[in-house]
């Protein structure tokens, strides 16, 4: 999979992969949990909301070239390391494969991502070297 892989053009760090998620979260989260709150009555465990929030995260990078709101905000997006469209086999890997990982570990694989983010040269992630993909800046 990584034999196409060269260095990845503009990698973005930490922060600014936190700062699209905060944005997503409030642009998008608080809004649907609002309005799943009102229709449902209920905010914890809320199936709908889980759903939504699931699908918006697989599947606008798909048809926003990597973006989501938050990202494009913040002027970055996700690519694939091989230059090819984000698509749907590589989001499930993204989100559903490495949130596995994720839970497995019980949070570690949390912990060692953003830590590799912090301090690897092409700034990917666990998910990232397990979909094939890293986040890139939109200005060099």
């Amino acid at each position: 999979m990584e034999s196409n892989f060269t260095s990845p053009s503009n990698p973005v760090g930490f922060w600014r992969r936190l700062g699209a998620g905060l944005l997503d979260a409030i642009i998008i989260g608080l809004p649907l949990l609002l309005i799943t709150y009102i229709i449902t009555g209920n905010t914890e465990d809320n199936l709908v909301t889980n759903i939504i929030s699931s699908l918006y995260s697989l599947l606008v990078p798909v048809f926003w070239h990597g973006y989501t709101v938050g990202k494009r905000i913040a002027g970055i997006r996700i690519a694939r390391i091989d230059g090819e469209p984000v698509g749907i086999g590589t989001m499930l890997l993204r989100n559903l494969i490495g949130g596995i990982v994720y839970v497995i570990t019980l949070g570690i694989g949390i912990i060692v991502s953003a830590i590799m983010v912090a301090v690897r040269q092409d700034k990917r992630s666990l998910h990232d070297l397990i979909a094939g993909t890293y986040v890139t800046s939109d200005q060099p």
